[in-house]
């Protein structure tokens, strides 16, 4: 993860650690937004990362659906 994508990846680690416990496990995605974030951080770097969780985020509302939704591989990767 580069350093940029570590510091976007602070405000949803507090999220996880301070709100979450109090928010209640309502998610409509599998995996859950901040597990999403993360994973998205960590594969594609802080602009494309932030982007893709924001997609995500948006998405998060009664009528944009549910189920299992993965963080997009990136280009070229086989793995």
């Amino acid at each position: 993860m580069s350093p940029l994508a570590h510091i976007a990846a602070l405000p949803v680690r507090a999220y996880r650690l301070l709100l979450s416990p109090w928010v209640g496990h309502g998610c409509r995605f599998q995996p859950t937004c901040s597990a999403y974030a993360l994973d998205a951080l960590e594969k594609h770097g802080a602009l494309r990362g932030g982007w893709l969780t924001l997609r995500r985020i948006l998405r998060c509302h009664p009528w944009g659906g549910e189920g299992y939704d993965p963080v997009p591989k990136r280009p070229g990767d086989d793995g």
